[in-house]
């Protein structure tokens, strides 16, 4: 680099100064600390003794345009990896919410099933406990009945035998041809007629007792085989209602285990998702507006470099003109 000369360095200075001025105005604008240094480092260099303070100011703010594309840069795959990983985050929440759901649903529903369940095989429990009471109660009236029927039938066909036999006896005696008993005959009769009155009476008491035991019999054997059937529907009832149950208890169990597992998935998406969120948006400046504010440094900057250029060129011009003009008088 040739030797400046002094009125060259003065000129230079004030450009410098200008370009200066507008990156600390722009520092200003933007609210950049870094460009405000800048302008106070342009500031320094052309004041200083410098071979080339064009080139060194030049070289200074094509650094600085650098630094701002590499960091807008940054911030662009920055913003792209907050946009991919807050959304599939968020998703992956969204997931297991809805899985978290769907297994509360189906552990309530099953809760719901097992209680009603339970309820009915408790209403079977009851029921067959009454009809097992009734049951009970009917096998003992029935044994009190079938006693008093056997006391009794036996008493009416003991006296039936009786009758029957004492009326042989007589129809035997008073039927022979031997006449020495004709005296008596009368009262033969009458008691003849009496005991076959009193035998037609134990037989008529005796078929009708037998036959309200038949009766009693039947419908007996008839309730009982009812209850009976009634009694194994019951106990298949509640062993089918039980074992119902007890598989929904089961199958909520495991919804539940997987529900705890879930959650815990869950949970680890909550935490990753808050790390995320700190870290791409919990700022005091966004994405949207450093993009802005570098776009508008960077235009500042180069504007500031192509001011420091054409003011180069002018001064370069300038000089070019006054050397030739002074070759020209002293030809």
């Amino acid at each position: 680099m040739t030797q400046v000369s002094f009125v060259q360095m003065k000129e230079f200075t004030s450009s410098g100064n200008n370009v200066a001025r507008y990156v600390r105005e722009l520092a200003h604008t933007q609210h950049s600390k870094a460009l405000g240094l800048l302008a106070t480092h342009i500031a320094s260099v052309m004041r200083s003794d410098s071979q080339d303070p064009f080139g060194k100011v030049k070289s200074m703010i094509s650094d600085m345009i650098k630094k701002l594309e590499d960091a807008a840069g940054a911030d662009a795959e920055k913003k792209a990896y907050c946009d991919k990983e807050l959304g599939e985050t968020k998703s992956r929440k969204e997931e297991k919410t809805d899985q978290i759901k769907g297994l509360s649903t189906k552990i309530e529903q099953n809760a719901a099933k097992s209680a009603k369940l339970q309820e009915q095989v408790a209403t079977l429990e009851n029921e067959l406990s009454k009809l097992s009471k009734s049951q009970a109660e009917m096998d003992k009236l029935r044994g009190e009945e079938k006693a008093t029927f056997d006391a009794t039938s036996g008493e009416l066909k003991r006296g039936v035998s009786g009758l029957q036999a004492a009326l042989k006896a007589l129809n035997d005696y008073y039927g022979k041809t031997d006449k020495a008993h004709q005296s008596s005959d009368g009262a033969a009769n009458g008691i003849i007629s009496l005991l076959e009155v009193c035998e037609a009476d134990f037989s008529k008491n005796l078929a009708e007792i037998t036959s309200d035991e038949e009766r009693a019999v039947s419908e007996y054997t008839k309730v009982t085989n009812e209850n009976e059937v009634e009694k194994v529907d019951k106990s298949k009832g509640i062993e089918y209602k039980t074992k119902e149950a007890k598989a929904l208890g089961k199958g909520s169990a495991e919804l539940k285990g997987d529900r705890t597992g879930v959650q815990a998935e869950m949970d680890a998406v909550v935490d990753y998702l808050k790390r995320i969120e700190d870290e791409c948006i919990a700022k005091p400046e966004t994405f949207e507006v450093r993009a802005k504010r570098r776009e508008a440094e960077m235009a500042g900057l180069k504007q500031a470099l192509q001011i420091l250029e054409d003011e180069a060129a002018l001064i370069q011009t300038s000089q070019r003109v006054k050397t030739h003009g002074h070759f020209m008088a002293r030809a």
